[in-house]
């Protein structure tokens, strides 16, 4: 029983300085947080490279894993209606440049995937989060970027099943109404 209950104790213990890892995300409405990033090719990217348009920032934890597959795939399977709206997905996980080469030419991936390996646009993007005591990684986490460079949308934790079809939606809905401002 007193194994049970150091266990458990342990657990909460790396639950809780997880939670402590990840920095703030920036608020909907504030500024995205600036970046320059290399791609699965090597080219570099950087968030003023897509001023004036429509970005889907989503950050991943590992390239070939389940849910990191699932959530790329749903994304490149969806790549037509995206680039209908004007939008351009920049996928992000902490894994170098390699490793996003192998994953995206595996998974046939039409979009950057871009390495964060010293973490810190994970960090300025709030999504660090420590795995098991023994990783640091991204969070699944995606932002939606307007043609001003700004947070449209938040989406925190998410379940990679379904989540392009969830986000398309959205961005269909603030790219109407950002029609109806100008």
């Amino acid at each position: 029983m007193t194994r049970i209950l150091q266990g458990a104790a342990a657990a909460l213990t790396l639950a809780i300085a997880a939670a402590a890892l990840a920095a703030d995300p920036p608020a909907v409405g504030s500024p995205a947080p600036a970046f320059k990033l290399e791609d699965q090719a090597g080219k570099t990217h950087a968030l003023s490279d897509y001023k004036g348009k429509w970005v889907v920032l989503y950050f991943y934890p590992k390239d070939n894993t389940p849910g990191c597959t699932t959530q790329a795939c749903e994304f490149r399977d969806n790549i037509f209606a995206y680039r209908e709206l004007g939008a351009t997905i920049l996928g992000v996980s902490v894994d170098d440049v390699a490793s996003h080469k192998a994953f995206s030419e595996q998974h046939s991936l039409p979009f950057p995937i871009l390495a964060d390996s010293d973490k810190s646009v994970t960090t300025a993007y709030g999504t660090l989060k420590e795995y098991v005591g023994i990783a640091k990684m991204a969070r699944r986490d995606t932002f939606i970027i307007d043609p001003e460079g700004r947070i449209a949308k938040h989406y925190k934790d998410v379940k990679p099943a379904g989540h392009s079809e969830v986000v398309l939606a959205d961005l269909k809905q603030l790219v109407a109404q950002a029609a109806k401002k100008t």
